[in-house]
């Protein structure tokens, strides 16, 4: 099952992500822009996400993802660490997010990390 601490390492291993207390939370920041967060009892976690695909997501497995509602006008989705598969699953959604987050040119000088899908 993964943790908060799993967040963490795989956070702060993609490029120019540091970690930043904001709101009494640890969040994560891809070149100052926020993109992942450990709210609460860091049990979830809060990423970037389209809010066409959040939708999907949310109605295609509500056991795994879920929306917050004072984040419902946002691109953010939740997601409760314990219903995740594995730590690839993990590692895809927090690199999902980052590249929604990251400057073009980080982008570019990473692209084991894949393009974002066109949204």
């Amino acid at each position: 099952m993964q943790d908060a601490e799993d967040v963490r390492r795989i956070a702060l291993s993609l490029p120019d992500t540091t970690e930043k207390i904001a709101w009494s939370m640890p969040t994560f920041r891809v070149a100052g822009k926020m993109f992942a967060t450990l709210p609460e009892d860091e049990t979830s976690i809060a990423v970037r996400c389209p809010k066409e695909e959040r939708d999907e997501l949310v109605l295609s497995e509500p056991e795994k993802f879920w929306i917050a509602g004072h984040e419902a006008q946002f691109a953010w989705v939740r997601v409760r660490l314990a219903a995740l598969d594995d730590e690839e699953e993990l590692r895809d959604i927090l690199a999902d997010s980052w590249r929604q987050a990251a400057p073009s040119r980080l982008l570019e000088a990473h692209p084991e990390l894949g393009l974002p899908s066109a949204r």
